[in-house]
């Protein structure tokens, strides 16, 4: 069976993109005792703040049922404290706690080194391109998304 395929295949280069620069950063990750999802979720509560649950599936990429045992194992690390909130007693709110920031301050200077490295490999202007590219991509599928006329079959 022949079938001409025209396109890269993107998605798959963009998992083997993930996967080179995760290269860079799983070793102090690793010695720091913190999991990838563990640390996309302190680097959210600490960009953002305190967030829920399901706030925080968005925006760290993991399953709501995922998320619900790495939160878990974070409490029982003492990384961070989830309490409900005030208003509703139904929803959590997660934050993090002193060793979790502490954990981010030894953190943040190697991950920040890790991309001034790769800023140097690659450079300045191509990493931005790189970011300007991705943002664009992602902008632009979310608004085609949210336009039923424009799905396709694929």
């Amino acid at each position: 069976m022949s079938t001409e395929l025209r396109h890269r295949n993107l998605p798959q280069l963009l998992l083997q993109s993930r996967e080179a620069l995760m290269a860079h950063f799983r070793p102090h990750l690793n010695a720091h005792g913190v999991t990838e999802q563990q640390w996309r979720i302190l680097r959210a509560l600490l960009e953002h703040g305190a967030l829920e649950p399901r706030q925080l599936s968005g925006l760290c990429l993991i399953s709501s049922p995922s998320i619900t045992g790495v939160l878990a194992r974070m409490e029982e690390a003492g990384l961070v404290r989830r309490t409900r909130m005030d208003h509703d007693q139904r929803r959590l709110s997660v934050a993090p706690t002193a060793r979790g920031r502490q954990l981010g301050r030894r953190l943040v200077p190697r991950v920040e080194g890790r991309y001034d490295a790769i800023e140097a490999l690659v450079g300045v202007e191509t990493l931005q391109q790189v970011y300007d590219a991705l943002d664009c991509l992602l902008q632009r599928l979310a608004e085609a998304d949210a336009d039923p006329g424009c799905r396709t079959a694929g």
